[in-house]
């Protein structure tokens, strides 16, 4: 027998977080927030592991400019619960978008990443805003191309 190769496990400080910047106008939604969410898990990368966080940042501009394909933008409904009895809410994803688009693009990358303790620190990395500007030019990002 040879020599046996082991699984390679990693220490917080052994893993380098990368920024990202996308560019979401005129990308339909979904598309774009499977590719988001593939690298804010890092499934991109070579060395993924499951269970530890090894994804990068990414930073989304133009939230208002997303599409939606076929009649989702009058159908879509975002669902919400105030906590109290009969609390439901539900809100259109066309007036969303006029009011909130942010909201609308966070909600569909969230929907695509782990439900777990896990999955809402990995949704930290996220970040959305409306129009070209944003804060995080220090951190150097790359262009991603989705």
């Amino acid at each position: 027998m040879g020599k046996q190769s082991s699984t390679q496990f990693f220490k917080p400080d052994q893993v380098v977080h990368k920024w990202y910047v996308v560019d979401a106008e005129g990308k339909t939604l979904g598309r774009l927030a499977s590719g988001v969410a593939r690298v804010l898990r890092g499934k991109h990368n070579p060395r993924f592991t499951p269970n530890f966080d090894v994804g990068d940042h990414v930073i989304v501009l133009n939230a208002e400019k997303v599409t939606l394909a076929g009649k989702r933008l009058s159908l879509k409904q975002l669902f919400h619960n105030t906590g109290y009895p009969g609390g439901a809410r539900f809100e259109n994803v066309k007036d969303l978008l006029k009011t909130n688009p942010e909201k609308v693009v966070e909600h569909a990358v969230k929907g695509m990443l782990p439900h777990t303790k896990l999955g809402r620190r990995i949704a930290r990395k996220l970040k959305v805003y409306r129009g070209t500007e944003h804060p995080h030019s220090a951190q150097k990002p790359e262009v991603l191309p989705l």
